[in-house]
């Protein structure tokens, strides 16, 4: 066996396993201090605090008796309150028969609904906080574009003369007025494709009306992880000039090609640094999210477009970026619960659900391309993690709800035999999920 020749393998499988464990204890820590901390609040009082589960490796006890410990399998965590059996907050039965009235009031199960209520949920409220606080962070570090077309950077262009200049407001395109980067948007889509657009712009004080390149050519700029166009070596910056030997002069060409490509090989000619690259890539089979919470399927390589140039960007004001980081998360939510739904009618592959293994190769794949793309994905994946805990499935937290609505509706907590009997069943029906997403991981394409 050639051991050196596995080293760079090796070193890949370590960098993937290493991201997405610093991923999932973020965001689990998060989830768990949520339990915690709301739970403090409410009077309830917490034993145990653990960054994962199995053998304790390292852990210490503060000065209101809770245990803090990081545990030896980094897959989840949990909180174990007073008067709680286990990791998912099953009643003991023999330890609350023993507390006095004042630590009743201080255990999980004896305290009032309300504080068990507030405790449960606020682990995955805490997921939403961490997104958005995570996106608007980065909407404030790194901007959005202006409200206006401004250039704020040139790209360089196979054959093109670029004879737009850095600071130039577009005012028109093609005799089209673009007073808003919204109108310039829509105006570029209906472009017809042509070697050449007039651009009228003002610069220094001056209109101008200039012949440029096509405002969305053939650009590559954004490579999405596990795509075809990611495992072909496209990188950010390049320019695809034809695709099995017919040019390309647009992104929407581009586009057009792949889509009528039925999965089929297909050879590109690449512009990168002045070099002509000769790559070859298969488009993949994707369910993408389509107007109204719909899907469609198409044949992706994994590409975001960029215009011709780069527009000025603006730093948000804080109410704004917190609005637009909530925004971000009700589309992650609609996507998700709509994926799911479209799975279970048959409507999709149920090879979009990705496992553990999945989920880690994606966080390896985002992590390597900088870290802002990495801390996205880890408020993306929290905004995920915080949905799936609300699904009223026994043992997650959205089960635990359901219970507390029944006994706030009823007067009484459903009995002990039904408890363990729908603990079970959420047992049963997770570990089947588990499996189902794992065996995606392995099979599907």
């Amino acid at each position: 066996m050639d051991i050196l020749g596995l080293t760079p393998h090796f070193g890949g499988f370590l960098y993937t396993v290493v991201t997405f464990v610093i991923a999932l204890s973020i965001i689990v820590a998060v989830h768990e201090f949520g339990h915690y901390i709301v739970g403090r609040w409410s009077g309830i009082q917490a034993e145990v605090f653990s960054l994962g589960f199995g053998p304790r490796l390292i852990s210490r006890t503060d000065k209101r008796g809770t245990r803090w410990q990081i545990s030896a399998i980094p897959l989840g965590g949990y909180v174990r309150f007073l008067g709680d059996s286990n990791a998912a907050s099953g009643k003991d039965g023999e330890a609350m028969a023993a507390l006095s009235p004042q630590d009743l009031r201080r255990s999980m199960h004896g305290a009032p609904l309300w504080a068990r209520a507030a405790t449960v949920a606020a682990g995955p409220v805490f997921n939403f906080v961490l997104s958005i606080v995570v996106f608007a962070g980065l909407y404030l570090a790194m901007g959005v574009p202006s409200n206006t077309p401004v250039v704020g950077g040139l790209v360089p262009l196979p054959g093109q003369v670029q004879t737009l200049k850095v600071g130039d407001k577009i005012l028109a395109v093609n005799g089209t007025a673009t007073p808003d980067s919204k109108t310039f948007a829509g105006v570029v889509n209906q472009l017809p494709e042509a070697a050449s657009t007039k651009y009228t712009v003002e610069r220094a004080g001056q209109t101008l009306t200039l012949d440029g390149p096509f405002p969305f050519p053939p650009l590559v700029g954004q490579v999405q992880p596990q795509s075809a166009a990611a495992a072909a070596g496209i990188q950010v910056g390049d320019v695809i000039q034809s695709v099995d030997g017919a040019p390309i002069g647009t992104f929407n060409q581009l586009r057009v090609a792949v889509g009528q490509s039925s999965g089929k090989p297909m050879a590109l000619a690449v512009w990168r640094d002045g070099k002509t690259l000769s790559l070859t890539l298969t488009p993949k089979r994707m369910d993408v999210p389509a107007a109204g919470g719909a899907f469609e399927t198409r044949w992706l390589i994994g590409i975001v477009g960029n215009l011709a140039f780069e527009p000025v960007m603006r730093t948000p004001g804080p109410f704004e970026a917190v609005r637009m980081a909530v925004s971000q998360i009700g589309f992650i939510v609609q996507t998700n619960v709509s994926g799911l739904y479209h799975m279970l009618t048959g409507a999709i592959s149920s090879c979009n659900l990705k496992g553990p293994v999945g989920i880690a190769e994606a966080s390896g794949a985002v992590a390597s391309q900088g870290a802002a793309e990495f801390i996205g994905f880890i408020a993306m994946l929290s905004t995920a993690v915080g949905l799936l805990n609300l699904f009223p499935v026994p043992v997650l937290d959205g089960g635990h709800l359901v219970f507390f609505a029944w006994e706030a509706l009823t007067g009484r907590p459903p009995s002990e035999g039904a408890l363990k009997l729908l603990m079970g069943g959420g047992i049963m029906l997770i570990l089947t999920l588990v499996l189902f997403s794992l065996s995606n991981d392995v099979f599907c394409p």
